[in-house]
């Protein structure tokens, strides 16, 4: 027995014998006679061993005091009753029953559950900070939004705290106003956050409400920040309940949280049949769409999962992420043929997701132009052919919504790598190509955001470039997790060529997430200025998922439609851009005028 255990063992068996000893007391008003003090002493003699039996038989020490709960006062109460059931018995087996008052054997196992569950709970309450301690005085008073599962947790590791105090909480259900949730109460609905923050001098309000809608936070956390109050928030309540992390891990809202994107659902016996076992290789597998397509991929546990990555830096950083996982790190440009050959031909991937690309509008419009084309292009082509080659049986292209109507290069180039899967899949037999279409991706290397982040933290001004430019934005992992399903659906339906368009909401202003994340900030629009720098090479005020003449047909997933597109170019069309690109080197003009001799609706933007 380890000393913890042997303390309370000892513990218990003291509580036993004041227990034996208080019922005589209680019995006798405190006065007890000499004749019944004798038989009560040598009763306890063989009562506190058979007592210490029993207590070990019930597992009362395999508990840890500090999470004391129901399940071990149930435990406790059936020790204390069979210890006395066992006590009478054994006094009537040895005649000894009269020395005993009958109130005696009725009070005694009342008084051990009393004693010995009372002690238990009190020590908890003691380790969680819920006894008086002047230290809780000092902890920074704070309100909880939402009066539910997440709110209770939360509660119960905050009684522990010593940097913050619960001294009331809201929730827009009234039946739930002035009752009391692990001793706090609530004090009204959301929208009386301010009033109830000013009359307790709280400057913080932790929303607790993880199950609700994306609306539903979103209207919880401007409240708060209109009020002139910081906003926290709290885990996912999953990842709380199952142990991963504790509700009093709270943190700043992120601009994700305000986005409003709802959870994925996924057809995980689908994607196991699809991935579990198999050699799947990613492209671009460092960016930020790529390796969250890994994580997501690895979950279902492929035999293989090949990362091919032209940056050193990226790869490593990936590599590092998945150490101990059946990966396999590859250097390698997708410009490069002949190296994809040999990848293909060493790995024989099952599937591909082709997620290498260059993406940023303004830098790929003028002087890099010719090298956007041939990396979105031309390497799209070599992976596909690789993939054929290598007998691949699913290849999966991520493009975007900007090579809808593009009047951008980068547009254009993703645009006609769409054209050249269509194209490539016409000469497949056994393998289907499959194209994924979405907006912005919220955080992405790249993306406005980190660099919004960035100038607050520089005092401002944050940058717009127009204020009536909108986008559509999604989170990345939901991003990762409709690619899959896109390539799963796509698998069933035996068919390739597809264009995937995912739902993506509604589209936001560039300026309202700009003003969104400077509240977040803990500053106001007068402390950092917007300003508005004009449109960008390239830029355009909307972007939009379906081209002209194009429409869509649903999927058995409610957030993917399938494009239907124009007609598919025969094989003299790619043999001739094949020829186009196989050039060098191109002036901007000649690209452009490229572009829009194979993409009729790319119209170049001039500002």
């Amino acid at each position: 027995m380890n000393p913890r255990s042997l303390t309370a063992s000892l513990h218990d068996l003291c509580a036993a014998a004041i227990a034996w000893m208080a019922g005589y007391a209680l019995r006798f008003n405190f006065d007890i006679p000499p004749s019944f003090v004798e038989a009560m002493w040598n009763n306890l003699l063989w009562a506190i061993p058979l007592q210490a039996v029993i207590f070990h038989g019930f597992g009362l020490y395999r508990g840890i005091w500090r999470f004391a709960s129901i399940p071990d006062l149930r435990r406790i109460a059936l020790a204390a009753g069979t210890a006395g059931l066992a006590i009478p018995a054994v006094l009537l087996m040895f005649q000894r029953l009269n020395d005993v008052p009958r109130s005696v054997l009725v009070l005694h196992p009342l008084l051990l559950v009393l004693i010995m569950g009372g002690s238990r709970f009190l020590y908890r309450a003691w380790r969680d900070g819920q006894l008086v301690s002047p230290r809780r005085f000092n902890a920074e008073p704070v309100i909880v939004m939402g009066a539910g599962g997440a709110g209770a947790a939360l509660l119960r590791d905050l009684a522990g705290s010593q940097r913050w105090r619960a001294v009331g909480l809201l929730d827009d259900d009234p039946a739930k106003l002035r009752l009391q949730l692990q001793g706090v109460s609530v004090l009204g609905q959301l929208d009386s956050v301010a009033r109830v923050a000013a009359a307790h001098q709280v400057a913080t309000v932790i929303v607790a409400m993880p199950s609700a809608s994306p609306s539903a936070r979103r209207h919880a956390v401007e409240l708060v920040v209109g009020a002139g109050l910081k906003a926290l928030t709290v885990p996912a309540l999953a990842d709380v309940l199952s142990g991963r992390v504790t509700a009093a891990e709270v943190r700043q809202v992120e601009l994700e949280d305000l986005l409003g994107r709802e959870q994925v659902l996924l057809d995980n016996e689908g994607l196991k049949e699809q991935l579990t076992g198999k050699s799947i290789l990613v492209t671009g597998a460092g960016g930020s769409i790529g390796s969250e397509l890994c994580r997501q991929i690895i979950r279902f546990a492929p035999a293989k999962l090949v990362f091919l990555e032209q940056s050193e830096f990226a790869l490593y950083s990936i590599e590092q992420e998945f150490a101990g996982q059946p990966v396999c790190c590859v250097v390698g440009d997708v410009k490069d043929s002949s190296r994809l050959e040999a990848v293909f031909a060493e790995h024989k991937p099952d599937v591909v997701f082709h997620a290498a690309a260059y993406k940023h509008v303004p830098l790929m419009e003028s002087a890099n132009a010719w090298e956007a084309v041939r990396n979105n292009v031309r390497g799209t082509l070599n992976v596909a052919r690789a993939a054929l080659a290598s007998g691949t049986s699913e290849f999966v292209l991520i493009s975007t919504d900007k090579a809808v109507n593009p009047t951008n290069v980068m547009g254009a180039s993703k645009r006609l790598a769409e054209v050249v899967c269509r194209a490539v899949q016409t000469q497949a037999s056994a393998t289907r190509f499959v194209m994924v279409r979405f907006g912005n991706v919220l955080g992405s290397s790249g993306s406005v955001i980190p660099r919004f982040r960035q100038q607050i933290a520089a005092g401002g001004p944050v940058t717009v470039t127009h204020p009536d430019i909108i986008r559509y934005f999604m989170l990345i992992p939901e991003a990762a997790q409709l690619v899959l399903q896109a390539g799963l659906i796509a698998s069933r339906q035996q068919e390739g060529g597809q264009i995937f368009v995912l739902d993506m909401g509604e589209p936001v202003k560039i300026v309202d997430l700009a003003r969104d994340l400077i509240r977040l900030s803990g500053f106001t629009e007068d402390e950092i200025k917007i300003e508005f720098t004009g449109l960008r090479p390239g830029e355009k005020l909307y972007e939009e998922l379906l081209a002209d003449g194009e429409s869509t047909l649903p999927t058995p997933h409610p957030k993917l439609r399938i494009a239907k597109p124009s007609a598919t170019p025969d094989a003299q069309w790619l043999a001739d851009l094949e020829q186009w690109l196989a050039v060098p080197s191109r002036t901007e003009a000649d690209v452009k005028q490229g572009l829009k001799a194979r993409v009729p609706e790319y119209q170049p933007s001039v500002h």
